[in-house]
């Protein structure tokens, strides 16, 4: 730290806070503080694709947080890694480059947010995006974010996607263009075999600029209010208890579980629950912490006949030959998340737009690889896509030091339920069509026991993760929205000099992975803190199927 006073303080180096300060930086007039908590982004093991289940079991890298015992879920303590590194959560993530469904932002602006539909969003995601097939009006050719298209070269993905059809679904060449619903390849942020993180993307071509300082193994503790402006932070490092001052703005960008934490330990958030921890109250908003939203998601697992899964690739001699051509030449197995396909559809008539989302593996293994392979087989990721129960983040002292009460009530809702068994059923469908027979072994989970919905459920309360995309708790909003936490330029309500960027402010969660909105929500947000005309809409159409109202496909 050069200096004790910027024009803005960033909290947080994560996707949001990687994006705003390389933006904020780019004008030389600008002092820009980015506070991380956690270390350099450097590890093998988070720049090579294949490997990105190490960072999310590493207590060096995330933060590992654990949920209350989830009532639905045979009261699990669910695990929540969320990224303590620079880069974030981009930089311990699947790397699956998902914007979501138009729909889901013209929600938004149904609800108070007009000026985030989806011709209002489809620009900052171009703006974004540096897409390898170059632009078009739907990708980006210029931006920081590399995108690779998913290959689907692997002899399963090819079956998954000719299955797909066989089952009645539409291929889709793109679920981040025209037409999200049906099945196809992924999209990652790769890039000439690297993981393109938010950090790599934007922070580090930014890291030389004079007017930008990053510290990171520094953690803050609050942030400091004369009367009901944000004039700083306070923040421990090494130890030390420190303070730096913001003359223009405070940005949390610690994302859903840090954000509204720090906010509650800064005196925001419900009146009585602060007076009850002894903080003092800066702005009652009851919103802080509260519409908590998650992916929740379980495996439809097989065994394969033949020896063709990427099995051996995980074996001690197998890792050795993969680690050492990616390190030599950026290729091979290392190079790819291997999430290249999957898909999006509908669980029955009625439903507007698709309501779960399909990644297909060619390998049998949990998401974190905390549960080792035992010989070739295939999975389908399946998970609801916006689940109807809510949870919080509530704070459990005055320390910065607790991590805060998280409960996500999983499956608390008989619609999450029916989705969720919905989605087992289509996917065990779809992995039944010819394009599998000569692959296609013992089903191992749910396994052939699992027949009703009973049965269903019971292994989802049983073996159901978290697809690490939590959101929703600092809500955005209009000021008459009792929920609301911050507008729809991400300020905070009853306080000025202080806003939140980052998945924390989006009303309700988006259908698919989150990181990508993450990025469009904070490019969009840069311009209107830097006082920049918004982008202008885009008039480009998106698919609604034209019977979706008595089709499911």
């Amino acid at each position: 730290m050069k200096q004790n006073e910027y024009d803005f303080i960033i909290i947080g180096a994560g996707t949001a806070g990687s994006v705003l300060a390389g933006r904020l930086s780019e004008n030389p007039e600008n002092r820009v503080l980015v506070i991380e908590a956690g270390p350099g982004d450097r590890s093998i093991f988070i720049n090579m694709p294949a490997a990105f289940s190490e960072p999310l079991k590493s207590d060096r890298l995330n933060w590992g947080y654990y949920s209350e015992p989830e009532p639905a879920m045979n009261n699990r303590r669910m695990y929540c890694p969320r990224g303590r590194v620079i880069g974030g959560s981009s930089s311990i993530n699947g790397m699956v480059y998902i914007r979501g469904h138009a729909l889901d932002y013209e929600r938004w602006a149904e609800n108070g947010l007009p000026d985030w539909s989806y011709s209002h969003c489809l620009p900052y995601f171009r703006k974004a995006q540096r897409h390898e097939f170059g632009t078009n009006p739907y990708r980006g050719g210029t931006g920081p974010v590399h995108v690779t298209a998913g290959r689907a070269k692997h002899i399963l993905h090819s079956a998954w996607i000719e299955a797909g059809q066989q089952a009645g679904y539409e291929y889709s060449h793109d679920v981040n263009g025209y037409r999200q619903e049906g099945i196809g390849p992924f999209d990652r942020t790769v890039w000439n075999g690297r993981r393109c993180s938010a950090a790599r993307a934007y922070l580090h071509p930014a890291m030389n600029r004079d007017n930008l300082d990053i510290i990171s193994k520094c953690k803050a503790r609050r942030i400091l209010f004369e009367n009901k402006k944000a004039v700083g932070v306070e923040f421990s490092q090494k130890g030390k208890v420190n303070t730096v001052r913001a003359s223009k703005e405070v940005i949390l960008s610690g994302g859903a579980i840090n954000s509204p934490q720090l906010l509650q330990l800064s005196g925001i958030g419900p009146a009585d629950r602060l007076k009850n921890l002894d903080i003092p109250v800066v702005a009652d908003l009851p919103g802080v912490g509260e519409n908590l939203r998650d992916h929740l998601e379980v495996y439809v697992q097989y065994e394969s006949k033949q020896p063709v899964s990427l099995y051996p690739s995980l074996q001690p001699l197998g890792r050795v030959k993969v680690g050492l051509e990616w390190i030599f030449s950026k290729t091979g197995p290392g190079a790819t998340n291997h999430f290249e396909t999957g898909g999006f559809v509908r669980t029955k008539p009625g439903v507007r737009h698709p309501n779960i989302q399909y990644h297909f593996l060619p390998l049998a293994i949990s998401y974190d690889g905390s549960i080792p392979p035992v010989g070739h087989g295939f999975q389908v990721h399946a998970g609801p896509m916006r689940p109807t129960a809510k949870g919080y983040v509530r704070i459990r002292s005055n320390d910065p030091d607790d991590h805060p009460e998280i409960l996500f009530n999983y499956m608390g809702t008989e619609n999450d339920r029916e989705e969720m068994r919905d989605g087992i059923r289509l996917a065990r469908e779809i992995i039944a069509q010819k394009a599998f027979d000569r692959y296609r072994g013992k089903e191992l989970t749910p396994g052939p026991e699992a027949k009703t919905d009973d049965e269903i459920d019971a292994y989802v309360r049983e073996k159901g993760e978290s697809a690490y995309h939590p959101t929703c708790t600092c809500k955005m909003g209009s000021d008459n929205d009792p929920e609301a936490v911050v507008n729809n330029e991400g300020q905070v309500y009853g306080v000025e000099n202080l806003r939140v960027a980052d998945a924390s402010i989006m009303p309700d969660l988006i259908s698919g992975n989150t990181d990508t909105p993450t990025v469009m929500i904070a490019e969009k947000l840069s311009d209107s803190i830097a006082g920049k005309e918004p982008l202008n809409p885009s008039d480009a159409p998106f698919f609604e199927h034209p019977e979706w109202e008595s089709k499911q496909r």
